[in-house]
């Protein structure tokens, strides 16, 4: 998939799946599936370092980890996150960071917000740099927001959320996340924009979902917001196969002698 088909995809009305990928080892996993998009989100911050938000991500960080999903999925459409702050300082350093991402493998990048952020996105496509966007719960955002929490919720932060999307939409961006908004924003939004959307926790009428990986997986069970749906027990499964590892070596049912060299 390329982003022309994401345009494609919105004019037919078929969905968009996406799923952050963190690593190679999950990526050629994917690369085999039939998932459109991987996204190596800053969430790997959270997922894959142990913080607790996504602040922590840093250019170079998100640089190895695109490094590693583009060289597992050669298949798939790579979109690598723009960390906290290293699109919102001078324009050299905005590029250096940009040209990282892309070099390490990446087919596109996502920024989060659109105040302030216009001109950088305009500048990025007329570079050659396909640009996402994202609006609603920007997590970089997480101490302005006041937490993790749904926004849009009165008619004055929806009519922003709307304006900001076109403001994307006009400056070249080829897609925009939503992220945590009511179901009937997301729709008015996704009807009124060109360009597709990808929603999480934005109901089901945006042009597309996108879940991370390890939620999605199970993988960690204190994490169950309402826009999750889990597809795998994986904390429970795993943690069955470690233990059976386990068990087999300290009595002695591992290795066997099949297992072992003469």
């Amino acid at each position: 998939m390329n982003i022309l088909e994401f345009q494609e995809r919105k004019q037919k009305g078929q969905k968009i799946s996406m799923i952050t990928c963190y690593d190679y080892s999950f990526a050629k996993i994917l690369n085999d599936t039939d998932i459109d998009v991987l996204l190596v989100g800053d969430s790997l911050a959270m997922t894959m370092h142990g913080f607790t938000t996504t602040l922590n991500a840093s250019t170079e960080m998100m640089a190895l980890h695109t490094a590693a999903v583009a060289k597992g999925a050669p298949k798939k459409l790579v979109i690598g996150d723009l960390p906290f702050l290293a699109y919102r300082k001078s324009l050299s350093e905005n590029m250096n960071c940009v040209e990282q991402i892309m070099k390490a493998g990446a087919h596109a990048v996502k920024l989060e917000g659109a105040a302030g952020n216009i001109e950088l996105v305009r500048h990025l496509v007329d570079s050659g740099v396909p640009v996402m966007g994202h609006l609603g719960l920007t997590p970089q955002s997480v101490n302005q927001l006041g937490g993790f929490k749904v926004q849009g919720r009165n008619e004055k932060a929806q009519a922003l959320i709307k304006h900001h999307a076109l403001q994307l939409q006009e400056a070249g961006a080829f897609s925009v996340v939503l992220e945590c908004v009511p179901s009937h924003l997301a729709y008015e939004i996704t009807k009124d924009l060109e360009i597709p959307t990808i929603g999480i926790g934005a109901g089901v009428d945006c042009d597309g979902q996108v879940l991370v990986l390890q939620d999605m997986l199970g993988m960690n069970n204190d994490f169950k917001p309402k826009f999750l749906r889990q597809y795998f027990n994986g904390f429970e499964e795993l943690k069955k196969a470690f233990n059976k590892y386990h068990s087999d070596v300290i009595h002695k049912e591992f290795p066997t002698e099949k297992e072992s060299y003469s």
